[in-house]
């Protein structure tokens, strides 16, 4: 029986309210030895003070919410105290919890780790209620519910179904040959295979997507100096989050801001003008890190000083590709501004004076929705859950040219727990740590 554990599920510091979850077989006797009176019905918000047992003192008149087992989070017995959230009141609270007998604070994660050993979560969607109280943005909070309620485990669910089913026929025929069985049964298996490695296969080719969405699609302002790209990243950030000067070679390193981008979210990040000479050893770092952030971005956004027209910086020309957004910048200034730089479309702003941005917006969230919006089926989120699909992809096609059935059949059951490992069916306790072990919000 697991010991009671007890934590404050939201987040520290004041507010108005804050909840203290207790879970576990004494969680009642924790209630009663609070309020001093009967436990109050089950999933009945109850108004009732609590009372320091060992002191009598009052701590606070809470919301007490009582769920039993197995129809709780946890699937165990849980008590939610429902406190004002001041913190001499958590405080009081939590501190009275400890000197009671049989309880402990929660670990990071205990509460949605026990979840899941109790069979209300699978490990998909454990991963999903961080991704959900991680969401900064639209998108990502859509992607986690979807989740969370179980889209992406049942189809990976339904794809280990349908290897067991061809499992089974592969089997019979390995362990019933003298059996009156319908001749091919194993060959039926080979079609369902194929098929499946094919779907595995379209569902890989996401280009990251819902890796991508959760943790921010990364936009790099890459220019010459002085052509206003810290001016541009302080304007759609909307605060000075960049130094801004005159004097070139300003910017050394890569400076970050975090965005919505039409419920998308967005990495921003500013880097070192691009120039052949640098002034010195830490400029030269400043450019190499700059080219870095460029060859990785998903987008890369290109100022040029339109000011400077008709030449053109070749540095910046030279990263020029379809994923790149070609802005020309200063056109409150610049004698004359054409909306191309070469071949490539332009979009004219003034980063100074804010003309221009809203189009620039619209652009940058353009680019971003065409890579992170998806085509109605659930996108796997992290790496891991990539991983186990090569690894099941992988053992799949080399079941198809398996020259043994028994061979065959090994392959299938590679498959399958592959599968198996990312909602947790088999072979999970080896992943417990690595799931859970950053969900450090007392859930």
């Amino acid at each position: 029986m697991f010991p009671t554990i007890f934590a404050l599920a939201t987040a520290p510091g004041r507010a108005g309210v804050a909840v203290v979850r207790v879970s576990g077989p004494a969680s009642g006797e924790a209630l009663a030895a609070l309020t001093g009176k009967p436990l109050p019905e089950p999933r009945m918000a109850t108004l009732i003070r609590l009372r320091d047992p060992k002191t009598g003192e009052a701590l606070d008149d809470a919301l007490v919410l009582r769920f039993t087992g197995p129809r709780s989070f946890t699937g165990e017995d849980v008590v939610e105290l429902h406190l004002h959230g001041g913190r001499a009141v958590v405080a009081g609270v939590v501190e009275a919890l400890s000197t009671l007998p049989g309880l402990r604070v929660a670990e990071p994660g205990e509460f949605t780790r026990r979840a899941f050993e109790n069979g209300k979560l699978d490990l998909t969607e454990a991963e999903a209620v961080a991704d959900l109280v991680d969401a900064e943005t639209s998108a990502q909070r859509r992607q986690a519910l979807r989740q969370m309620e179980g889209a992406l485990g049942t189809l990976y669910d339904g794809w280990r179904e349908r290897l067991t089913r061809s499992l089974a026929h592969i089997e019979a025929d390995i362990d019933f040959p003298d059996e009156d069985l319908p001749s091919g049964v194993s060959d039926a298996a080979r079609p369902v295979l194929d098929a499946l490695a094919s779907e595995i296969d379209a569902h890989l080719d996401d280009r990251g997507r819902g890796e991508r969405l959760r943790e921010g699609l990364h936009i790099a302002i890459v220019g010459a100096p002085n052509a206003g790209k810290s001016s541009l990243l302080n304007a759609l950030a909307r605060r000075e989050a960049a130094i801004v000067s005159a004097r070139a070679g300003t910017t050394r390193d890569v400076i970050e801001v975090h965005l919505d981008l039409g419920g998308y979210p967005v990495v921003l990040a500013d880097t070192a003008g691009l120039r052949e000479a640098a002034a010195d050893e830490v400029e030269e770092e400043g450019i190499r890190r700059a080219l870095d952030r460029a060859a990785r971005a998903d987008v890369k956004v290109a100022v040029f000083d339109a000011t400077a027209l008709p030449a053109l910086d070749p540095a910046t020309v030279a990263l020029l590709d379809k994923d790149t957004v070609v802005v020309l910048n200063k056109t409150d200034v610049a004698d004359a501004a054409v909306p191309t730089v070469g071949k490539w479309e332009a979009t004219t702003v003034s980063a100074r004076t804010g003309a221009g941005l809203p189009e620039l917006e619209t652009r940058l969230t353009a680019f971003t929705a065409d890579r992170l919006a998806g085509s109605g089926a659930p996108a796997l989120t992290r790496a891991r859950h990539r991983s186990a699909l090569e690894e099941c992809r992988d053992a799949l096609r080399r079941a198809l040219t398996a020259p043994l059935p028994e061979l065959m059949a090994e392959d299938v059951r590679l498959a399958s727990r592959a599968l198996g490992r990312i909602t947790g069916r088999v072979d999970v306790e080896d992943l417990l740590d690595v799931i859970f072990r950053d969900f450090c919000i007392g859930k």
